[in-house]
């Protein structure tokens, strides 16, 4: 997986969330905790999740073939939109069916073990703040500078890492409504405030899968160069003397780390083909310089011809991205 794939964060999750699962399953079964189950299926989809991401990566870099010409690249986009489906479903709606159902027939704490999810949810705060900070570790690696945690997630090519942020902080959050849950049941007696707690977490995780669905829906429909990229590349084009007009310019993501530019650009009517080529070799050597993620590269020669009447503006023929 490449550097963008977020390969650490990804076992640095898997390996926290299977260990907290163990425990959280531990607590539920010895102190009937509603909030302790909630929790304890969250870990286990979100250890399911790292594996689909991991799998993703893997079958990404399968060469291209005659089917897939363009390559598996988007394989990773597929993996993780799963993985929006697997919180929404079996994080999220589990968690909600949990919490109302204890809220209509409450079941008391243990009293011998009322103490052990308490424990076990400080311990598992500990342990997610260390997969988060390593997300976050890798994420600034990549994050260009001056740009908003929000930003890097809508923007960003590759999903694993906006995925892992996501994922981490929605467990972050929902360990600490389970804590405030679980405490409140204990220091009132009352099982009600562990039902909140589980109703809270699951609507917190279809939130989150919500984003997750819509941001992974709009790379699998494609996404073009950001609108950074797509000034580097014009840039990169009209640099030499070599073209006169750049005419039009499409982008489009093949995967996290691979993007199509396809261009029609205006070239002097007498020029030799030979030179033509030339040209065209050196044009693409200047944008792959500005935009290394620009691997497929079309360019089209043309003449350029003055438009006769009303000029359609230049939105008709450049598409840069939505961000």
């Amino acid at each position: 997986m490449s550097a963008h794939g977020g390969g650490k964060a990804i076992l640095a999750a898997f390996l926290a969330n299977m260990g907290i699962a163990l425990a959280k399953l531990i607590g539920w079964l010895l102190s009937g905790s509603a909030s302790m189950l909630a929790e304890a299926v969250h870990s286990i989809a979100d250890s399911s999740n790292q594996v689909l991401l991991f799998v993703g990566g893997k079958t990404s870099r399968r060469h291209a073939d005659r089917q897939h010409p363009f390559g598996y690249g988007r394989d990773r986009y597929v993996y993780a939109f799963v993985v929006g489906i697997i919180l929404f479903s079996v994080g999220g709606l589990f968690s909600v069916y949990e919490g109302v159902e204890k809220l209509t027939h409450p079941h008391e704490l243990s009293e011998d073990w009322w103490w052990l999810p308490i424990v076990i949810l400080v311990i598992a705060i500990v342990l997610e703040g260390f997969s988060l900070r390593t997300a976050i570790g890798e994420a600034n690696e990549v994050r260009p500078e001056g740009q908003s945690w929000w930003q890097f997630i809508r923007r960003s090519r590759s999903p694993e890492l906006p995925v892992l942020l996501l994922e981490d902080t929605a467990a972050l959050i929902g360990l600490v409504l389970a804590l405030s849950g679980v405490t409140a049941s204990v220091m009132t007696g009352d099982p009600v405030y562990d039902a909140l707690g589980t109703l809270a977490i699951g609507i917190l995780l279809i939130l989150v899968a919500i984003v997750v669905g819509v941001e992974m829906k709009s790379l699998l429909v494609g996404e073009g160069a950001t609108n950074e990229q797509l000034d580097d590349i014009i840039r990169a084009i009209e640099a030499g003397e070599d073209v006169e007009k750049l005419i039009h310019i499409k982008t489009l993501y093949l995967g996290p780390d691979e993007l199509l530019v396809a261009a029609k650009i205006g070239v002097p009517v007498d020029k030799p083909l030979g030179v033509v080529a030339r040209d065209i070799d050196e044009i693409e050597e200047r944008i792959r310089a500005a935009v290394p993620q620009a691997r497929v590269i079309y360019l089209e020669p043309d003449v350029y011809r003055r438009a006769e009447g009303d000029k359609p503006p230049t939105e008709a023929f450049v598409f840069p991205s939505s961000d």
